[in-house]
């Protein structure tokens, strides 16, 4: 599986979920993508929520366009409530929704999907406590391990970062 040249978007903030960050990230790398870590500030330090994983972001949301991109992918853990802070960050997951790019999500992650405004009539998957809120917000929630509906490709807890990292190999694999 080869996804040489391909940029992709992983977004971060504080507390995120370690290993929802770090498998897909080295697994895309692996794969041949070119990562940019997208921050609410750049060259800053953020710790993952068990205090297993530090990364530092790479730019600011602010400062990106989302044709730079062909695909975001949004960690859990506690971070997405805290990107929802942020208008640019909600900027670049919808522009790059609405240019048709893929937007993935897992955990907690589709909660910057709500505050964008593009899960209504979506397919989706989270983490469980968080389905409620992607139904109120007019998404179909489904407990499963990874969901694609169209560009958008959901999924559930660490557990699944694998089936995760290969649906996004796989979705840019054909684009």
């Amino acid at each position: 599986m080869s996804i040489y040249g391909k940029k992709i978007a992983i977004l971060v903030e504080a507390d995120f979920e370690d290993e929802e960050l770090t498998k897909p990230l080295k697994t895309m790398k692996e794969a041949g993508a070119e990562i940019t870590v997208i921050g609410d500030r750049p060259g800053t330090k953020y710790r993952g929520k068990r205090r297993h994983a530090e990364i530092f972001s790479d730019i600011s949301a602010d400062k990106i366009e989302p044709d730079r991109f062909d695909a975001v992918i949004i960690p859990g853990g506690y971070a997405p409530d805290k990107m929802r802070l942020h208008q640019a960050m909600i900027d670049l997951v919808k522009g790059m929704f609405e240019r048709g790019k893929l937007v993935a999500a897992v955990c907690h992650g589709p909660q910057l999907l709500i505050s964008a405004g593009i899960v209504k009539g979506k397919r989706v998957t989270s983490w469980p406590s968080i389905a409620i809120d992607l139904k109120n917000a007019g998404a179909r929630w489904s407990d499963e391990d990874v969901v694609i509906d169209g560009n958008l490709l959901t999924s559930r807890k660490p557990s699944d970062l694998d089936a995760f990292s290969k649906a996004i190999i796989g979705n840019l694999e054909n684009r």
